[in-house]
């Protein structure tokens, strides 16, 4: 009797840490931004988590991707039974739980500015976004840019100057690579994607941004996806 209440303790132990496992759910590694920033918090944050895959064929992915959904439901977060979508949300509830790695500066006002420029990418540059979708495996030559497109590139690069000036990099806001880099990770595969022409310091931050481990484990699986999305196979 005593071995069966055992046992049964165990099944109900290992049901409730299942259902308490820590999930990331997100979309295609090629093509979907906002899946990359989110997993790219919870890598920098050290936390244990399974990876949960929404194929690109999925029709609410395939909606997210091509920015044809009002509303960004991955990644998805799944935390002691808590579900928490939309990738600031994610950042910050990271922070709370895992402070240590520094997805957020320690200064209050250096923490203040880099919500400010998370916040304008979370919220902006939707032209930049629909002229150049992510697609780490494309490489578009010479990619004619439209004009508000263009405004969106220069207003992140005056972003990416003022940054790397002010706290001497080599990431946006010192040695670390914290949140902010995760949120503008996504436009340094676009930038490689589309050739887009940029200065000289601008250009080294792409790479450093690029070659972060995190960052190049996550492209190297990008580039393992079989998958495709026709309307973002053509050069538009």
């Amino acid at each position: 009797m005593a071995r069966r209440l055992l046992d049964a303790f165990e099944f109900i132990g290992k049901v409730a840490s299942k259902m308490a496992a820590t999930t990331l759910t997100i979309s295609s590694k090629n093509y979907s931004s906002w899946s990359m920033r989110g997993w790219l918090m919870a890598r920098l944050a050290g936390i244990e988590f399974e990876e949960l895959l929404t194929k690109p064929g999925d029709a609410d992915a395939r909606a997210e991707i091509l920015l044809l959904s009002p509303s960004i439901l991955v990644p998805c977060l799944t935390f002691e039974g808590i579900k928490v979508w939309d990738t600031l949300a994610v950042g910050e509830f990271l922070n709370e739980i895992a402070p240590n790695p520094g997805l957020l500066p320690v200064d209050r006002l250096q923490r203040a500015h880099c919500r400010a420029i998370c916040g304008e990418m979370h919220s902006g540059f939707t032209a930049m976004r629909s002229a150049l979708p992510m697609n780490i495996k494309a490489h578009f030559p010479n990619f004619k840019i439209w004009s508000k497109a263009q405004a969106d590139i220069e207003r992140i690069i005056a972003i990416w100057r003022e940054c790397l000036t002010t706290y001497g990099g080599p990431y946006l806001f010192g040695k670390s690579f914290c949140l902010a880099d995760a949120m503008y990770a996504p436009v340094a595969t676009r930038f490689m994607t589309y050739d887009v022409k940029i200065d000289a310091d601008c250009a080294a931050y792409v790479q450093r941004v690029l070659a972060h481990p995190a960052v190049a484990e996550w492209i190297a699986d990008a580039k393992l996806e079989v998958e495709e999305i026709e309307e973002l196979e053509v050069e538009f």
